[in-house]
């Protein structure tokens, strides 16, 4: 009896390891995109990019997938080398070259034909919160000039930056910061 559990415990294991794929993103095509209100005068808006992750993709059974994504803090682009480096000050992340945001799913609520809720622990500024996204598949398929499988994902959240140690100037500067992901990625060989 016990062999014949372990057996079929080891096909369910073998199986969904055949199901799942691995894809490695593709730096050049993926992006954070971050927006706040400045003072009610404006919407401001910035970019995080320098990425490095994995996403195992079963498209059999999307909510067997998960994601695994890292950037440099110091990766931020805002549009205004001074305002890059406030951020990048003691008022918000206190940043050094070696400082990480990263992102680990631990589950995945599939919601349409290609919609789900992908609930994960986001770290940033030595802080762990668990955050949900909003998160689209656009398409997979072969990469015309790759010549290689891809898969493009987006996604979207709202984060309350005093959650991770970062609210300098709240609420007068909004507290609350939408968060736009685009990625690309590229199937393991």
């Amino acid at each position: 009896m016990k062999s014949i559990l372990l057996a079929t415990a080891l096909t369910t294991a073998a199986s969904f390891a055949a199901a799942a794929d691995k894809y490695v993103l593709d730096a050049s095509h993926s992006q954070v995109l971050f927006s706040y209100n400045h003072l009610g005068f404006s919407t401001t808006f910035g970019m995080f990019s320098g990425f490095e992750g994995e996403i195992t993709f079963d498209q059999e059974d999307p909510a067997n997938s998960s994601v695994t994504v890292s950037m440099p803090t110091m990766s931020m682009f805002t549009g205004w080398e001074k305002r890059t480096g406030h951020f990048m000050s003691d008022d918000f992340f206190g940043a050094t070259e070696e400082d990480m945001i990263s992102f680990t799913s631990t589950a995945i609520e599939v919601t349409g034909d290609n919609t789900a809720k992908i609930t994960g622990d986001l770290t940033m500024n030595d802080t762990t919160k668990s955050v949900v996204l909003d998160a689209v598949l656009n398409k997979t398929g072969t990469h015309p000039m790759a010549n290689k499988d891809w898969a493009g994902f987006d996604a979207t959240t709202t984060l309350l930056r005093s959650d991770f140690g970062l609210g300098f100037a709240a609420p007068a500067v909004s507290d609350e910061v939408e968060v736009r992901i685009s990625i690309e990625a590229m199937k393991a060989e």
